[in-house]
Formats: structure tokens, sequence, C-alpha cells
């Protein structure tokens, strides 16, 4: 009586029907993933909110680098980056960990240098930020087994 495969699952009964498992993602790392998703859609409204000049944002407040417009634009290509980071990282593998990583360091370099015109929101996305690349770095490599085919 020896054990099932690692490739196998067992049914409730204790036996295996020899179905091969789908490996996914683990549970930080899909969280981590989501997390992308959300910033890099809401990076994606902020930088059109921006770009028309929208009266969401306060027009006087000082920016490190140039004036809302630009930042604008940097929030288009930092959403547009986190939300194929995500979509990558759901896929699995090195590859998507990498590009994960890349565009929460991006998102978070790009939320420092907005501290001055929005400090709380910056830090609070700045910590998310860290909480993604923290999740995706030491726990990237963990697979769980999601279900049977």
């Amino acid at each position: 009586m020896g054990t099932p495969a690692a490739s196998t699952r067992p049914d409730p009964g204790g036996t295996t029907h020899g179905r091969p498992l789908v490996q996914g993602p683990a549970g930080w790392v899909t969280f981590a993933a989501i997390l992308l998703a959300i910033g890099g859609a809401l990076n994606v409204i902020y930088g059109i909110a921006a770009i028309a000049d929208s009266s969401f944002f306060i027009a006087d407040q000082r920016y490190i680098v140039s004036d809302l417009n630009t930042w604008g634009w940097v929030a288009i290509v930092v959403g547009v980056c986190q939300g194929f980071a995500a979509y990558s990282l759901l896929g699995g593998g090195l590859y998507g960990r990498i590009v994960a990583i890349v565009a929460a360091t991006l998102s978070a370099i790009a939320s420092l240098l907005s501290i001055p015109a929005y400090p709380l929101w910056s830090l609070a996305i700045f910590a998310l930020d860290i909480i993604i690349i923290h999740q995706v770095a030491t726990r990237g490599a963990e697979q769980r087994e999601d279900r049977a085919v």
C-alpha cells in the first residue's frame, strides 16, 4: 500500500483516478496578482483623468518632476505595465514573477515621487507595492495543486 503519486489526486474514497493535476500560483501570489490588476486599473483611470484635466485633481499641487499631464501619462504607462504583470503572474513561471516585481517597483517609485501632492495615498500605494514585491519574491516559486483535468 503505497502513497499516491504526486501527479495524481486521490478521491474522497482514498483511491486515485490517475488524472493529472494542473499547477497554479500559490494563494499569496494570486493575491499579489489581484493587487497588481486593481492598481493597474486605478492607475489607468487616474492617468486618463489627469490628462483630461479633470476637476478630481487639485490644480495647484506641486509635483517633483513635472506637471499633472506628465504624471497622467506616467500613471497610464505604469498602469498598463501592472495589468500586463498581473496577467503574466497568473500564468506562473519565472518570467511572470520578474515582470510583476519590475511593475510593482515602478509603481512604488512613482508613488514616492507623488508624495508632495498626495502624501497619504502615495504611502498607502507604496506599502501595497512592497507587499506585492515581498510576496512574489518569497512565495513566487510555490505552486498549489488546483484541480484535476
